[in-house]
């Protein structure tokens, strides 16, 4: 059998995942202007791969164009999270659901395995990405989707937000609640008992969404 081998990116591709890495882990803050004669100096591009970088970060709401201006990183008001967060506890539970009858054994092996994962990495921006990769797996079995697309956009949107609650969970040691509830999903996934993942899933989206309530000040800067 012929060995495959994999393309190297293109010049957009290589761009695109310098900017969200950038944006994921608050080098590019949130309200930021994006400078891009600058970016294509630094990355040693031409200002065309850029421009199609930005408008598909555009399209995924992690930029937005201001007439005249330019490109900035998305900025969301704390009321814009909330809502962010309540739409997804209507979206994501009914998607678990659809997902856990359909998900293979390799599919909840991995699950297992970025739940252990996520237990012992103490650095932010790789727990997030854990944590990102765990619940889109959880829905994969979803014949749907749409709403998969949906749910991703979101989880994308408020990617550079997610740290700042990381950093209140480890403060307030409520990150132990968090891997507790990720093992009740997990353990309700591979009983393949799809009511349960739903109604856990619902709340544990519910008390993210209840902890940004309550601390305002972790998105005023």
């Amino acid at each position: 059998m012929a060995k495959k081998f994999s393309r190297p990116p293109t010049a957009q591709e290589a761009v695109l995942g310098e900017l969200r890495g950038w944006i994921a882990t608050g080098r590019l803050q949130p309200g930021e202007q994006i400078l891009q004669e600058t970016l294509a100096l630094e990355l040693g591009v031409s200002r065309v791969p850029l421009r199609e970088a930005l408008k598909i970060l555009e399209g995924e709401g992690q930029v937005s164009y201001v007439a005249h201006r330019g490109y900035f990183v998305t900025e969301l008001s704390l009321s814009d999270l909330l809502e962010v967060y309540r739409i997804r506890e209507w979206l994501e539970p009914p998607a678990v659901a659809a997902s856990v009858p359909h998900l293979t054994d390799a599919q909840v092996a991995e699950l297992g395995a970025l739940v252990e994962a996520m237990e012992a990495q103490p650095d932010d921006v790789e727990w997030l990405d854990l944590d990102r990769r765990f619940h889109l797996l959880s829905y994969a079995g979803a014949p749907l989707p749409r709403l998969k697309r949906m749910i991703e956009g979101f989880w994308t949107t408020t990617q550079q937000y997610r740290r700042a609650h990381f950093g209140y969970l480890g403060g307030s040691g409520d990150l132990v609640q968090v891997h507790a509830e990720h093992r009740l999903l997990l353990s309700a996934i591979r009983r393949k008992d799809a009511e349960a993942a739903e109604e856990l899933l619902r709340m544990h989206i519910r008390r993210t969404r209840n902890d940004l309530a309550r601390s305002p000040e972790l998105f005023d800067a």
